[in-house]
C-alpha cells in the first residue's frame, strides 16, 4: 500500500467502537455535576514532572498544578504572572524580579525567592531556553524571601519571555526541597502554587488523574486573562481526567454525559457530534507542527546525505490526511521550520518537500549515499492514534524507498520515555520517533532545531552554524533581524535534517455545549466555566 492510500479512516476504524457500551460511571445530581468538569486528554498522564519531559499532556498538567514568573498572552508576549514586575539596570545586565504577595504552595508554605531560584536552576540544567538562562547567568540569587536577582554576562532581552515559555518545557516554580532534585531524576511529589491541587492518592495510571481547586490560589489582581497570563480563576471545584485510548469510545462517553470535554476528536466523528445539540466542536486556533525526528547518534541516520535524501520521498499532505483526516482546514502543508503563521516563517529551500515527489530517485539517492541495509526502527504509540497514524506513515515510506524497517510499538508513555535512550538498536536504541512538536514560532523554544550535540533535545543534532545562528537570533536588535537569521536557520536546516516538517494541524476538540472560556492552543482549564 502506497503511503497516498492510506487513509485516517482505514488507520483507525473509525466507528467500530461506537457501537460499544458506554463508559460505565455513576450519575451526579446537576449541581454537584456543574462543579465537576471531566476531561478526556489526548493521551496517559504517564509522567507527572515537566522538567523530565516535554510531552505536551505533562506540560498541560503542570499548567493547572504550578504557576510561572510570566505569563504568555495570545500573541506570546510575556507579562508578570507570580512577579509583581521587574527593573533591568547596568545597561541589560541586572535583572530584578518581585514576587507578588501572599503566594502559597499547597502544602501551606510561602513561595520565597529562594525557591523561584531552585527552581530556575533545574528547569536551565535541562530546558534548551533555560540552558541560555543559566549560561548567560554571573549569578541567579534571591536577597529576599520575595526577591529574585539575575546578574548576567551579557543582555538577554527575552529573559522574562525564556521564564514564561508554556510549551515544552515550562518554569514551574516549585519549593527549593523539591526543585532541588536533579533534573535527570523524576520528582513525583506535585507540590506547587497553581490553581489546582494534583490528587496523588486517586491517580491510576493509564486510567486516571484528578485535582482538586486550590482555596489558597492567589490570582493575578490585574490584566487580561489570556494564555498563561492574567488573572487565573479555577470555576470548578474539582477537575477529573480519564484516560480513553479510543477516540470513538471516547466520543460515545461524551454524547451519553458521562465526560465533558475532549481534548482531541478527528473528523470521521465531527458528523456525528455535531447532530448533537448538546455538543459543540471546533478547531483550535493554534498550529502545532509534527515532525519526523532521526537520531543522529546511530546508523543510518549519522550520515547526513541519507537524512537530506528522505526530504524528496516525503508528502506532507499524506502524513497530514491520515493523522488529521481530509479537511485541509484542519492542517497546512508546504510549511518548513518554523509555524507558518509565525514572523519568523520562511519559504527558502520548501521545494525539496513541495516538488514532485519521485521515490525511485529517492532510493537511489540512499544507496549513493551510503545507506548499506541498516536496520531501522521507527516508534509507534498505538495509543496516541495521531501518532500512531504518521508512524504508519513513516513506516510504509521507508519501505518503499528500500529500508529495512522495524516498528517497534508501545503506549505513548513508554515510546515518550524510551526516546531517551541513546543506546544502539540492539540495547533499545531507535531511528526515527513521530511527534507533534510545539512552540516552533521562533528559535527562542524550538526543541527541534536546538543541535548542541549531546545537550540537545532526543535525536542530538549537532550543528555548530545552526547554534551560531541561533545566538545571533537571541542578540538581534529588531524583528526584521530576527526574521532574517530565520531564514538563514532554515537554510541550514534543509541541509543538515535534525527532522523533516510533515505539516501543521489545529486540533480539533469537543466539549458539551454549555462550557465556554477556552483558551486558544493547549488545554487550560482556569477560565473555563459552566454556563
Amino acid at each position: 500500500m502506497t503511503a497516498s492510500k492510506i487513509t485516517r479512516r482505514s488507520l483507525f476504524g473509525a466507528g467500530t467502537a461506537l457501537a460499544a457500551a458506554p463508559l460505565a460511571a455513576p450519575r451526579v445530581a446537576s449541581a454537584q455535576a456543574a462543579r465537576v468538569l471531566k476531561f478526556v486528554p489526548q493521551a496517559d498522564l504517564a509522567v507527572l514532572d515537566p522538567i523530565f519531559t516535554t510531552a505536551s499532556v505533562t506540560t498541560n498538567h503542570s499548567a493547572m498544578v504550578f504557576d510561572y514568573l510570566y505569563g504568555l498572552d495570545a500573541k506570546f508576549r510575556p507579562h508578570p504572572q507570580m512577579v509583581e514586575g521587574h527593573s533591568i539596570e547596568n545597561d541589560g545586565l541586572l535583572w530584578t524580579m518581585r514576587l507578588r504577595e501572599g503566594l502559597k504552595f499547597h502544602d501551606g508554605e510561602p513561595v520565597r525567592g529562594r525557591d523561584a531560584v531552585a527552581s530556575i536552576k533545574r528547569w536551565g540544567s535541562r530546558d534548551m531556553y533555560g540552558q541560555e538562562v543559566i549560561a548567560r547567568a554571573d549569578e541567579i540569587t534571591a536577597p529576599d524571601d520575595r526577591t529574585i536577582r539575575f546578574r548576567l554576562k551579557k543582555p538577554f532581552p527575552n529573559l522574562h519571555a525564556a521564564l514564561g515559555k508554556n510549551a515544552a518545557s515550562v518554569c514551574p516554580i516549585m519549593p527549593e526541597r523539591i526543585a532541588a532534585t536533579e533534573a535527570t531524576k523524576q520528582i513525583t511529589e506535585m507540590v506547587g502554587s497553581g490553581p489546582y491541587r494534583f490528587l496523588a492518592d486517586e491517580r491510576m495510571a493509564g486510567a486516571r488523574a484528578a485535582y482538586a481547586r486550590f482555596e489558597g490560589y492567589v490570582p493575578r489582581p490585574d490584566g487580561t486573562a489570556s494564555r498563561t497570563a492574567g488573572p487565573k480563576i479555577a470555576h470548578f471545584d474539582r477537575v477529573e481526567w480519564t484516560i480513553i485510548p479510543d477516540q470513538a469510545t471516547a466520543a460515545a462517553a461524551l454524547m451519553a454525559g458521562e465526560v465533558d470535554w475532549l481534548e482531541v476528536t478527528n473528523n470521521d466523528l465531527a458528523p456525528m457530534l455535531k447532530r448533537n445539540r448538546g455538543i459543540s466542536i471546533r478547531l483550535a486556533e493554534d498550529l502545532f507542527g509534527t515532525i519526523m525526528r532521526f537520531n543522529w547518534l546511530q546508523p543510518p541516520f549519522d550520515k547526513p546525505a541519507i537524512r537530506r535524501a528522505l526530504l524528496g520521498a516525503v508528502s506532507q499532505e499524506d502524513f497530514m490526511t491520515a493523522a488529521y483526516g481530509t479537511d485541509p482546514a484542519a492542517w497546512e502543508i508546504g510549511v518548513g521550520y518554523f509555524t507558518s503563521d509565525s514572523p519568523m516563517a520562511s519559504k527558502v529551500g520548501l521545494e525539496v518537500l513541495t516538488s514532485k515527489r519521485d521515490l525511485a530517485k529517492v532510493k537511489r539517492d540512499l544507496i549513493a549515499a551510503g545507506y548499506a541495509g541498516e536496520r531501522v526502527v521507527v516508534l509507534q504509540a498505538d495509543d496516541y492514534p495521531s501518532l500512531k497514524g504518521l508512524a504508519e506513515v513513516t513506516a510504509d515510506l521507508l519501505k518503499q524507498v528500500g529500508m529495512n524497517v522495524e516498528v517497534q510499538s508501545g503506549d505513548w508513555g513508554t515510546i515518550s520515555t524510551r526516546r531517551a535512550n541513546r543506546g544502539p538498536l540492539d540495547k533499545g536504541g531507535w531511528s526515527i520517533f513521530v511527534t507533534g512538536l510545539g512552540n516552533t514560532i521562533d528559535p527562542g523554544g524550538h526543541l527541534g532545531l536546538r543541535a548542541n550535540g549531546a545537550r540537545a533535545w532526543f535525536g542530538w543534532p549537532d550543528s555548530p552554524r545552526l547554534e551560531e545562528l541561533r545566538q545571533d537570533w537571541i542578540t538581534a536588535p529588531d524583528m526584521a533581524a530576527q526574521a532574517a537569521i530565520c531564514v538563514e536557520m532554515q537554510r541550514q536546516a534543509f541541509q543538515d535534517v535534525p527532522y523533516i516538517p510533515l505539516g501543521e494541524y489545529r486540533t480539533l476538540t469537543a466539549h458539551k455545549a454549555d462550557l465556554s472560556g477556552f483558551a486558544p492552543g493547549a488545554p487550560l482549564f482556569y477560565g473555563v466555566r459552566r454556563g
